[in-house]
């Protein structure tokens, strides 16, 4: 009796089972989640409150909306104005340059002037030289007239510092204080901005004892003539 093998009884293997592993025909995919039973009650207890927090999502959405088109139209706005400031830079450089080269041509031009007032030509071949001579002038001219460049017109009108340089003052008996008597160097016009201020004599009124000058009604006849 001794020596034969005592089998377990029932009831311990069944305690093995219950305190040790889980038994091998069970598996993990068989065995519950816990978490999709706790979930699954709360998803379906309050629809209430699911719709009240998607109306929340809706409303910081549309708020966010706001914000990001209200950046949009800051930002297009200002792209709107440096866009139209680099566009008046532009047209300024532009200007710049061509005052600064049409500056520098000027000097020719009162020479091509100065050379027309005096040559006097006598004979045939000198009429020749003087008529290719008043061609080039021409050409030159019509360059300018293309490039926006006029001359100014001065004599008789009153002195305005914006477009005169008085170089010098003197008694008048002709003309009114302050008016323009003689153009010394000729002034010029960029489309309309001054590109040379003119060198001009101003009149002084009439000197100590002189008569009264000239109505002003009668200035305007005495330019035009």
């Amino acid at each position: 009796m001794s020596g034969e093998a005592t089998p377990f009884p029932q009831e311990s293997a069944d305690t093995l089972n219950t305190s040790g592993e889980a038994p091998a025909e069970v598996t993990a995919e068989q065995a519950p989640a816990p978490e999709a039973a706790a979930e699954a009650p709360s998803a379906s207890a309050d629809p209430e409150q699911r719709v009240r927090e998607l109306e929340a999502e809706l409303e910081a959405l549309k708020a966010e909306h706001e914000t990001v088109r209200s950046q949009y139209m800051r930002i297009a706005a200002d792209f709107d104005n440096f866009r139209k400031r680099q566009s008046r830079d532009q047209d300024d450089l532009r200007v710049q340059i061509a005052c600064s080269t049409l500056s520098e041509i000027l000097p020719v031009v009162d020479n091509f002037e100065r050379a027309r007032q005096q040559l006097e030509p006598q004979a045939e071949e000198a009429q020749t030289i003087h008529r290719s001579y008043q061609g080039l002038y021409k050409q030159l001219v019509d360059v300018f007239k293309q490039l926006g460049v006029s001359p100014m017109r001065v004599e008789g009108e009153p002195f305005d510092p914006n477009l005169h340089e008085a170089v010098l003052r003197e008694p008048s008996e002709e003309h009114m204080e302050d008016v323009v008597i003689a153009e010394l160097q000729r002034g010029y016009h960029l489309n309309g901005r001054v590109l040379r201020h003119a060198l001009v004599k101003v009149s002084m009124g009439p000197g100590p004892g002189g008569s009264e000058p000239a109505p002003a009604d009668s200035a305007p006849a005495e330019h035009e003539a």
